[in-house]
């Protein structure tokens, strides 16, 4: 991501560069106020991207921009995508067996005796952060205890919405923080300091807005805890226990995949260990489970291949046992977020969010090709007259990128390129450049249904963007708190500088 060139394009004037974006917000307005999110059908996010993207190429071939240099932009984001799409793949193929092999199920059990609605949201955020803090991965921590945590409030009567805000206010807390976190490194790479210092630097602005976050989370747990209507616990672990052989032994598998990344070792490779782990914990543990997906009267090890196959590939679905199914005291509702424990998503699960992510791509190419991107940050960075402009550009432009290029990544690279002599000139350290790459670049991305990290948070979770917008606080205070900072003139470090002190 360091090598990335920035096209610029001199005749290009900031209103053609916009053109494409306008159209994108309209469309999607239109489509969410107006046509409740389905004007063209489930693909309606998929095909209004599309649409900006075309939009974006006839600008550009009015501005004597070549097909083939759109073409090649578009092919370079989406190789850029590759590795992230088949993490994503792996994702449901590890959900898939894990909720056949009971691992989920046996989280969501466990859980329900060690949580309960007050705490709930608050003890999510702090699980969250712990984890993706020792695994540098958000991602990792939605795939692993982030499903659970969803199920468990669920059961709890809490909206998923509120439950996906916590677990990705903590995972990307743990994400920003990380020495072993990819965007941790990048940021400082792009500004030019050194990654320990940036970490230090950016604990000033990051601490305040997970602490504001808890105490949130702790504030609507009181107000709303008490008042959940959960379902009879009960009948939820008389289901679970009714479905799967639950034993702790099952948290093995999770504890492995976390313990590989610990290790460094790739996530495609973390993943694809963890998936196979849970296949091979159901053939152990859940010979029922395998009966009841295969339809099987005598297991054999073609039934074994088959189920655990299935649940890798296919979405699954377990039947509610009949005390469940005539339980006159739940209402639909209830039982059906009951069939959703009994369920996973496999690979197929995750198609509509990899296509949305190639969408995304393909907009994002043609607005690098055209030299939007580079003319639309350089607006930006012309307004910054002051230090305080100078970060509210930053900041503007980070959310400018993760909005047009849907792509955090480069939401870090380009304004990290961009801004950088800017900062030099007004004799600013480094690290207030890269702590507001993260602040603002980081974190704001998973709030974008077509960027890569929405997408992938809001495929993985269960949970649209739109129901977890509001309740992901940690991730739209940060870019708030850095701003704060900045107009008050708290800790700027000098250029040259070993200390923070006011400009």
């Amino acid at each position: 991501m360091e090598d990335t060139k920035i096209i610029e394009n001199k005749e290009l004037n900031i209103w053609e560069a916009l053109i494409p974006v306008i159209v994108l917000v309209i469309l999607l307005a239109y489509n969410i106020f107006f046509k409740d999110g389905a004007w063209l059908g489930d693909y309606s996010s998929h095909y209004i991207l599309l649409i900006g993207g075309v939009v974006a190429a006839i600008v550009g071939l009015f501005n004597k921009v070549s097909v083939g240099t759109m073409i090649h932009e578009v092919w370079g984001n989406i190789k850029s995508v590759i590795i992230p799409i088949v993490i994503l793949l792996l994702v449901g193929a590890l959900a898939g067996t894990w909720v056949m092999s009971g691992i989920v199920p046996a989280m969501v059990y466990y859980g329900l005796q060690i949580l309960n609605p007050t705490v709930f949201l608050a003890a999510s955020v702090v699980i969250c952060a712990f984890i993706s803090l020792a695994t540098g991965s958000s991602w990792t921590t939605s795939a692993t205890v982030g499903i659970a945590l969803i199920g468990i409030g669920s059961q709890m009567g809490i909206s998923p919405g509120m439950a996906a805000g916590a677990i990705i206010s903590g995972a990307y807390f743990g994400d920003k923080m990380s020495p072993l976190s990819d965007t941790t490194n990048l940021a400082p790479a792009m500004a030019g300091g050194e990654l320990f210092n940036h970490i230090r630097y950016m604990s000033l602005t990051t601490v305040p807005s997970i602490l504001i976050t808890i105490v949130i989370f702790i504030i609507i747990g009181l107000t709303t805890g008490s008042s959940a209507a959960p379902s009879d616990n009960t009948v939820i672990n008389d289901m679970l226990l009714n479905k799967f052989n639950i034993s702790p032994i099952l948290f093995l598998v999770p504890a492995v995949v976390i313990a590989l990344v610990l290790f460094k070792i790739k996530p495609i490779i973390a993943l694809t260990v963890g998936a196979l782990l849970g296949g091979l914990f159901a053939i152990i543990f859940q010979p029922n489970v395998i009966k009841e997906l295969t339809g099987a009267a005598t297991l054999s090890g073609g039934a074994y291949v088959q189920a655990v196959w299935d649940s890798l590939l296919k979405s699954t679905e377990l039947a509610l046992p009949d005390f469940v199914q005539n339980n006159t005291e739940l209402s639909d509702d209830a039982k059906g977020n009951l069939s959703k424990l009994l369920s996973g998503k496999g690979v197929v699960g995750m198609l509509w969010t990899v296509y949305l992510i190639l969408c995304a791509m393909v907009f994002g190419g043609v607005m690098d090709g055209i030299g939007a991107l580079s003319r639309i940050t350089k607006s930006l960075l012309s307004m910054a007259k002051s230090v305080f402009g100078l970060f509210a550009s930053t900041v503007a432009s980070c959310l400018a990128l993760n909005i047009t290029a849907s792509d955090q990544y480069l939401a870090i690279v380009i304004p990290g390129k961009m801004f950088k002599k800017a900062y030099e000139e007004k004799g600013l350290a480094p690290e207030n450049l890269s702590r507001t790459l993260e602040d603002s670049g980081t974190v704001t991305s998973v709030l974008i249904p077509w960027n890569t990290c929405g997408a992938y948070q809001s495929g993985v979770l269960g949970v649209s963007v739109s129901d977890y917008f509001v309740y992901a606080i940690f991730n739209y205070i940060s870019p708030f708190m850095t701003l704060l900072f900045a107009a008050f003139q708290i800790k700027i470090k000098q250029l040259g500088s070993k200390h923070l002190i006011p400009q």
